[in-house]
């Protein structure tokens, strides 16, 4: 795809890897429009990189489909979701609380299941799209208190999978991009330390990533890529 092309909707883009993808696909000629459920940092990051903000919840149905109706009375058309929006909550098994547990799956799962389904609905109307799933490389290995984290994303994964399968027919092409550890307030929300380093990944090569990804001609599509630092902790 021609970057210049892109109609795209980033969730979770006024921070972090959303904003950073955001950034990049607008440098290169898309338009763009982000969402989350804090009006400060969208509005911040809608200023700074000329693109929409929309304020919205992605794990409530109404405001998903709310979303995407907003990015195609917008622009006219949409061709592109990047499903970003996403937080963890990390503590050992025996601390974790249901209620934390339901609030992780409910924007990393529910949420990504409802932007991808109103966003498909478009795209296949349309006759094609894109559909990029921001999941982690903890949806292929767990870790001790990744419980709630590493469920969703794996389970994101196998959504990718299914909705793959059920797209390609419709050329909507569905894609997952695993990251390592990035720099980005996604810790200090989800109450996890994080050890700040230079040589550590940050949004701008996740960005890179989704960007060089979607640029492949259409005929073809990269299913996944995993991003890791070269060697963070020297």
């Amino acid at each position: 795809m021609d970057l210049r092309d892109a109609i795209v909707l980033v969730t979770g883009g006024g921070t972090g890897i959303g904003r950073a993808t955001a950034q990049r696909l607008r440098q290169a000629g898309a338009r763009v429009a982000i969402c989350g459920r804090r009006q400060q940092p969208l509005e911040t990051a809608a200023a700074e990189l000329d693109v929409v903000p929309i304020v919205g919840d992605v794990g409530v149905e109404s405001d998903a489909v709310r979303i995407v109706r907003t990015v195609t009375e917008t622009f006219g058309d949409y061709n592109t979701l990047i499903n970003n929006a996403g937080w963890g909550r990390f503590m050992s098994l025996v601390d974790l609380d249901l209620d934390d547990f339901r609030a992780v799956m409910n924007t990393n799962v529910f949420g990504a299941m409802l932007m991808a389904r109103e966003s498909a609905k478009h795209f296949i109307r349309r006759g094609g799209g894109h559909i990029v799933n921001v999941a982690s490389t903890a949806a292929s290995r767990g870790f001790a208190g990744g419980t709630a984290y590493c469920a969703s994303k794996f389970a994101l994964s196998g959504m990718t999978e299914c909705w793959r399968a059920e797209l390609r027919t419709h050329d909507v092409r569905v894609m997952q991009v695993n990251p390592s550890e990035v720099l980005t307030d996604f810790s200090s929300t989800s109450g996890r330390e994080q050890r700040s380093s230079p040589r550590k990944l940050r949004g701008d090569e996740i960005a890179h990533a989704i960007a060089s990804m979607l640029e492949m001609d259409d005929r073809g599509f990269t299913t996944e890529l995993t991003v890791f630092a070269t060697n963070p902790d020297q």
